[in-house]
């Protein structure tokens, strides 16, 4: 090491002025108060919840491993979870204006999807996503389709009754705030997007962009989830 050639003073140096020792002082609070912040939201309690998130994820991405050779053909652009992700508790409404809430679905397989009456591939998957509730909708599967037109709110229904799709229970968020919530990890590429998820509210799977859910191959990743 260099030695350093500042030479050393005999005596103690000056007091700094009454102002700077103030606004030193200041500063210093100021840094103590942001590290203390920055600690709770990023510190313990932070690390703490997404490592007990990527925990209870862990199974999630087990069943990805598990049905990525099933998913080719119709629904070969689902990407299987590579990582553990914990999906948001996302809020909508129902179909008499109740407040819902993803959570309300733990213990059962979802697929989770998002669709517009403007989005022509939306329109377009919405039979086959009511045809695939026929057959496997029950108490460990829902398909939970979310309407998310910003715009009269009436149209999604008058829309899904022309169309014949009956079997799905209608769902709402007219802010489409749950697009901007799935949009912020990186889950909402665009429109439709489509999530599976399994029981504790963790990523299997997504798929942006249509598909034809009710096709075998479909049936068949569906089917390997819900296999015990």
């Amino acid at each position: 090491m260099t030695p350093d050639p500042t030479p050393r003073q005999s005596h103690p140096p000056a007091p700094a002025p009454a102002g700077s020792r103030r606004a030193g002082l200041a500063v210093a609070a100021v840094a103590a108060a942001a590290a203390l912040g920055f600690a709770g939201i990023y510190g313990i309690g932070g690390l703490k919840r997404n490592a007990d998130g990527a925990a209870a994820c862990r199974p999630a991405v087990e069943t990805a491993r598990r049905i990525a050779p099933l998913v080719r053909g119709e629904v070969a652009a689902l990407t299987p979870a590579a990582a553990p992700l914990a999906i948001p508790d996302l809020a909508f409404h129902d179909a008499d204006g109740r407040p819902r809430s993803l959570t309300e679905w733990r213990g059962r397989t979802v697929l989770l999807n998002l669709w517009t009456t403007w989005c022509v591939p939306c329109r377009k998957e919405m039979p086959a996503l009511d045809a695939l509730q026929t057959k496997l909708g029950g108490e460990r599967f829902e398909v939970v389709a979310v309407n998310i037109d910003t715009r009269d709110p009436d149209k999604p229904k008058a829309w899904l009754q022309e169309t014949g799709v009956t079997r799905l229970r209608y769902f709402s968020d007219n802010k489409a705030r749950i697009f901007q919530d799935l949009k912020a990890i990186g889950r909402a590429p665009g429109m439709p997007t489509s999530i599976l998820i399994d029981g504790a509210g963790c990523e299997i799977a997504m798929l942006a962009g249509p598909a034809e859910w009710a096709s075998d191959d479909a049936l068949r990743v569906i089917g390997a989830v819900l296999a015990p």
